[in-house]
């Protein structure tokens, strides 16, 4: 196993904490967003290995809240960027990931009173950027 270099951590954070951002802001309310946020943490805190290291290290990922097609435009080739980079580096990790991810944003969608339509869309769109480069 290959050591993830800072950018690659990065990356993999983007993917993660991108997901969960998107499926929250399916659904404004800052009640729903606050548990939301702890859905979201007990998953990340589950994930070993490389991908713990990468989702709990280094800076958090900067997100540019303009609108959610440009958030998808980075979170989603995010996503499929950090399959590829535990495939190269830490094969036995990627179904870890993508575990990881899924749970954090399904939680986050049950998280306040069930998965919405817009929810489940981007919860659809999230596992299919997972799935691509399965």
């Amino acid at each position: 196993m290959e050591p993830l270099t800072a950018d690659e951590r990065l990356t993999l954070k983007t993917g993660a904490f991108g997901a969960v951002f998107l499926v929250s802001n399916a659904e404004p309310g800052m009640l729903a967003v606050v548990r939301e946020s702890f859905a979201a943490s007990g998953a990340f805190d589950e994930a070993s290995g490389v991908v713990k290291e990468a989702l709990s290290s280094g800076p958090l990922p900067e997100l540019r809240r303009d609108s959610a097609l440009e958030i998808e435009a980075v979170v989603l080739p995010a996503l499929s960027r950090s399959l590829a980079i535990l495939r190269e580096k830490s094969p036995r990790d990627v179904d870890v990931y993508r575990s990881v991810v899924l749970t954090a944003a399904d939680r986050v969608a049950r998280a306040h009173q069930g998965v919405t339509p817009a929810e489940a869309t981007v919860l659809d769109r999230i596992r299919d950027a997972l799935a691509e480069s399965a």
